[in-house]
C-alpha cells in the first residue's frame, strides 16, 4: 500500500504546492473563471490525491465516485477508482495494480495525470499575458492559444474597455499529434506550430464518432507554411468519441482534441473565420509592461511604414522590406522596380488603416502577423483591400517578408 500510496503522491506532487495568487483586472470574471477551475477535473483530481496522501482513502473513493458521475468515461478517474477498491482487499503496490494491466495504457493515464495537475498547479495569473496577442480588432472577441507541452488550450476574451488587453476567460486540457509537433507533411502524425484561424463549423451529422460532437477546421496550411514548404491539411480543433472522456496527451493524427463537453464550451465563442488559434510547444508569458512595451513598438513600426508610402520617397518605403520578400512570384527587386515606377506617376498618395491585428509567430521563426483594412487613395488610383503582411526579424529590425490579400 505504501509503494501505492507514494506513485499516486508522485503524480500529484506537481499540484500539492500552494497555488500562487492571482490580482485580477476583473474581479468578478477571475471569480468566475476560478470558480469553474475548481468545479473541474484537474482541481478534483488534486483533492482526490490529497486525501491519499493523507491515507483517507475511503474519504477518497467517494470524491472519484463523484468525478465519475460528472465524467462517467474518463478513464484515468476509473483506474483511480479500481486501485482504491483493489487496496481495501490487499496490499497494493503500484499504480493501476489490476493484474495484467496493459503498460501502455497506464502509461498513457500517468501522462494525462501529470499534465492535468500540472496545467492545474501552473495556471497564468490575471497579470499574465500570451506574447503572441499583441493586437486584435473590436470584432474578434476571443483568441485561443495552445501549448501543446502542457496539452493545454487557453481562451482570452478581446477586452474592448481596457485598451484591447486579453483577457483569460477558461482553459482546456487537450491531445495533440501523436509524433509531437513542427509539421511538415501530409501523415507525418504531428501538430503544426504557427497562428491559424478557424475557417468552418463541421456539424455532427457530417462526422463520424472519431470526431465527437463537432469539428473546427483551421487554415494550415497557411501563406508562411505553404511558402516554407510544409503540406498536409485537415487540422481541426475536434472532440473525442462518444465512449472516451478524454485521450491521452499525444495520442492524435495532428489535430487539436478537446473532451466534448469542453469543445461544447469553447465553441460558444469562436468565430468562423475570425477567431485566431495560435498553437505553440509552449507559450510565452509577458507581463503587463512587457506586453504594452513590445505592442506599442510594433505599432510605431508599422505606422512609419504607412508614412514612408505617403511620403512617395521610394527609398524610405523600401527600407521596411527585406531583401527576402516575396509576394506572390514577385521578387524583392522586381517589387522595387514596380514600386519605383509608381510613385513616379503620383502627386499624392493617402493610405489609411483600420481594425488591425498584430499576432507573434509562436515558432523558432521571429516574425509578427500583421492584417488590416486598408483604404489607399492618390490622384490616379483609389482601392480598399484587407491585407495581411508578415513581418520578420532581421538585423534587430522589423521588416515586411511577406505581403498579399488577406
Amino acid at each position: 500500500m505504501q509503494r501505492f500510496l507514494l506513485a499516486l503522491a508522485l503524480l500529484g506532487a506537481c499540484a500539492l504546492s500552494a497555488l500562487p495568487q492571482a490580482h485580477a483586472a476583473d474581479p468578478a470574471a477571475e471569480k468566475a473563471a476560478d470558480a469553474a477551475r475548481e468545479a473541474g477535473p484537474e482541481a478534483q483530481l488534486k483533492r482526490i490525491l490529497d486525501e491519499i496522501e493523507a491515507n483517507r482513502l475511503d474519504a477518497a473513493l467517494q470524491k472519484t465516485e463523484a468525478l465519475l458521475r460528472q465524467y462517467p468515461n474518463f478513464r484515468l478517474a476509473n483506474l483511480i477508482k479500481g486501485d482504491l477498491l483493489l487496496a481495501r482487499g490487499k496490499p497494493i503496490s503500484s499504480f493501476g495494480a489490476a493484474t495484467n494491466a496493459p503498460q501502455d495504457r497506464l502509461n498513457d493515464l500517468r501522462e494525462e495525470a501529470v499534465a492535468r495537475l500540472r496545467a492545474y498547479r501552473d495556471k497564468p495569473t490575471a497579470n499574465q499575458i500570451p506574447r503572441y496577442l499583441l493586437q486584435m480588432p473590436a470584432d474578434q472577441k476571443y483568441a485561443v492559444v495552445i501549448d501543446t507541452k502542457k496539452s493545454r488550450l487557453y481562451l482570452y476574451q478581446n477586452d474592448t474597455s481596457n485598451g484591447g488587453r486579453p483577457r483569460f476567460v477558461a482553459d482546456y486540457y487537450i491531445t495533440h499529434g501523436k509524433l509531437g509537433t513542427d509539421k511538415m507533411r501530409e501523415g507525418d502524425k504531428r501538430t503544426p506550430i504557427g497562428v491559424y484561424r478557424v475557417t468552418s463549423s463541421l456539424p455532427t451529422q457530417k462526422l463520424g464518432d472519431l470526431y465527437g460532437t463537432a469539428a473546427y477546421p483551421l487554415d494550415y496550411p497557411n501563406e508562411w507554411d505553404r511558402r516554407q514548404g510544409r503540406g498536409g491539411h485537415g487540422i481541426w480543433l475536434h472532440g473525442t468519441p462518444s465512449d472516451t472522456y478524454s485521450r491521452p496527451p499525444k495520442a492524435s493524427d495532428g489535430c487539436v482534441v478537446l473532451a466534448n463537453a469542453d469543445l461544447t464550451a469553447l465553441a460558444k465563442n469562436l468565430q468562423i473565420g475570425t477567431t485566431p488559434v495560435i498553437i505553440s510547444d509552449s507559450v510565452e508569458w509577458l507581463s503587463l509592461d512587457d506586453w504594452q512595451a513590445e505592442r506599442t513598438a510594433l505599432k510605431r513600426q508599422i505606422e512609419d511604414w504607412r508614412n514612408d508610402w505617403e511620403s512617395r520617397d521610394t527609398a524610405r518605403y523600401l527600407r521596411h522590406y527585406s531583401k527576402r520578400f516575396q509576394a506572390g512570384n514577385q521578387s524583392f527587386e522586381q517589387f522595387a522596380q514596380q514600386k519605383r515606377q509608381v510613385n513616379a506617376s503620383k502627386e499624392w498618395i493617402k493610405v489609411q488603416i483600420a481594425n488591425p491585428s498584430v499576432f507573434r509567430n509562436p515558432g523558432k521563426e521571429e516574425f509578427v502577423v500583421v492584417t488590416f483594412d486598408q483604404d489607399y487613395r492618390s490622384n490616379n488610383l483609389s482601392n480598399q483591400m484587407r491585407k495581411r503582411q508578415y513581418w520578420i526579424r532581421e538585423d534587430g529590425t522589423w521588416k515586411i517578408i511577406h505581403e498579399g490579400a488577406a
